[in-house]
This record gives structure tokens, C-alpha cells and sequence, in this order.
């Protein structure tokens, strides 16, 4: 229901006033949800791996046409796909992979600290080359993406188990903590350091990234997130940056919004991505 939510909130006709060509290609189709328990740590690992798979050719494709994808999901999982074509695609181009995962969570668990066996909690320690062989694999070798590409923004929940993997991967992680103390601005510039014209951003954006009270919309709420100029910010100085060649909008679920607020929050913020902005500015 989330990409549904995206389109009635007005995504492609917000991106076309700002003077993008927009082209929805449509669902992609896959198994539905079996709703079992986990077997061997990890809960619905094949229907997982198939949407994974779709995810992958849908958005490597979409990149060599020399389009900017945009994943509209769906599960937080779907990250591996996505990120493993755009890994790919920028192995093969030369450029600089830099994710900017913008989430409440880390998602660095595994088949054995899991504390759920929902891989929408596993995709980045599945791209650092951490899970199932048809994961982490999924591009035909591990790992799809080296830990030093990822800088994490928002977290609030770590699991105690992912506590100590993300410490030994040595993730760049900006926690709320961390962003309360030295601020939102600074936070970013550290995240965004480097970045030149040879880099590839892709923005993973999960709307529980957001405080719940701006975006009830998500089934994983974590309080004391980003509000709603902290969030601009983000979006802005990503903007500023340039060079954001691909988006992931992740985790919005329409049965728990408000009158599709959360969504229509999302788009706002996608525009900001785009350069929309209160002035003109150089």
C-alpha cells in the first residue's frame, strides 16, 4: 500500500513542477506475504530473495538508461536489491558509492542476534556481506558494498546484539544522541564530507527516520526522531551537495497514517531532495 500512498500524495506530479521527466514504470510483481515464523533466523527468506531479485534488475536497468531511480516500497528490506545494482552500477562507471541510510534503525542484524528474524532488519549487514549466501550474494559476489560507504542518520534503536557488530564493522552511524550534541548542520556536513563529482549518492530514505509525530504512518515507530526542519535540512544540504544519482522511499504504511499525512510529508521532503527550497539560492 505504500508506493499507493506515495501516488495519491502527489510524488510524480510534485517532481514534474520542479521540471523532472517522471516516468512511473509501474508495480513490480512477486510472491505475496506467507505471514510464517522465521525458519533458521530469518522470516520469509524466499519470498525476500525473489523480491530482492526484481528490485536488483528494475533498478539496474532503470540506471542504464541514464534515469535516477526511485524505489517506492514496500519493506526496508528491498534495500538489498536496490543497493547491489546501484553497488554494480557504479563499479562499472567508476564513480563513488555514498549511502545515505536515513532510518530509526540500523538494520545490521543477523540470522543469530535477531530478535524478530524480519530481514527489513538485516539489508545493511546482507549488502557488507553478513547473512544468506542468495542476499548477500545477490549481485554474484560479497560484499556488494564495503561498510565505509554507509553513513547512518536518525538511529535511535539498536538491537544489543547489533550493538557490537556495528562497533567491529566500524559503521559511520549519527545517532540522535550525536546529532542532539553538536546539531542536525553539523551532523550532516560530516556526513556528506568528500563528496565530490566522481560520487554516486544514494538516499535510503525509511520514514521512521522520522519522529512518530510527524509520520504516524510506519509500522516501527521509535520516538525522539528528526522533526519536521530538522528533516528539511537533511534534505536540503543532501540537495546542496548534488550528485544524488538514486532514492529508496521505504516503510510506509497507509493502515496506520493519519489522512495520508505521512506520505504527503514524504513527497514534501522528496521535493526538498530535488531543490525545492524557501529562497533562491546559489
Amino acid at each position: 500500500m505504500g508506493p499507493e500512498a506515495l501516488r495519491v500524495a502527489g510524488l510524480a506530479e510534485a517532481l514534474r513542477e520542479r521540471g523532472l521527466t517522471v516516468i512511473d514504470r509501474g508495480n513490480l510483481s512477486g510472491p505475496v506475504n506467507p505471514w510464517l515464523p522465521p525458519v533458521d533466523g530469518y522470516r520469509h527468506i524466499d519470498e525476500v530473495v525473489h523480491w530482492n531479485r526484481v528490485t536488483m534488475d528494475a533498478v539496474y536497468l532503470s540506471l542504464g538508461r541514464g534515469e535516477l531511480p526511485i524505489l517506492l516500497g514496500g519493506d526496508h528490506c528491498l534495500g538489498i536489491g536496490s543497493i547491489t545494482a546501484v553497488a554494480r552500477y557504479c563499479r562499472e562507471k567508476g564513480k563513488t558509492l555514498r549511502v545515505l541510510w536515513l532510518d530509526a534503525h540500523a538494520d545490521f542484524n543477523t540470522h543469530e542476534v535477531t530478535p524478530s528474524g524480519n530481514v527489513h532488519g538485516m539489508p545493511v549487514s546482507c549488502l557488507c556481506g553478513l547473512g544468506p549466501k542468495a542476499l548477500t550474494e545477490l549481485g554474484g559476489s560479497a560484499p556488494a558494498v564495503r561498510p565505509e560507504a554507509f553513513r547512518q542518520i536518525g538511529i535511535r534503536s539498536v538491537d544489543a546484539g547489533e550493538k557490537k557488530l556495528v562497533k567491529e564493522y566500524g559503521l559511520d552511524i549519527y545517532d540522535m544522541r550525536y546529532i542532539d550534541e553538536i546539531g542536525m548542520k553539523k551532523a550532516m556536513e560530516e556526513a556528506l564530507e568528500g563528496v565530490d563529482d566522481n560520487t554516486h549518492l544514494h538516499v535510503s530514505f525509511d520514514v521512521d527516520f522520522l519522529d512518530p509525530a510527524i509520520a504516524p504512518g510506519v509500522g516501527t515507530t521509535v520516538p525522539g526522531g528528526p522533526n519536521y526542519r530538522e528533516a528539511q535540512l537533511v534534505m536540503e544540504m543532501i540537495a546542496d551537495a548534488g550528485h544524488v544519482g538514486s532514492i529508496d522511499i521505504v516503510e510506509l504504511n497507509p493502515a496506520f497514517d493519519e489522512h495520508n499525512k505521512t506520505a504527503q510529508l514524504a513527497v514534501d521532503l522528496v521535493e526538498s531532495l530535488f531543490g525545492k527550497s524557501t529562497l533562491m539560492r546559489d
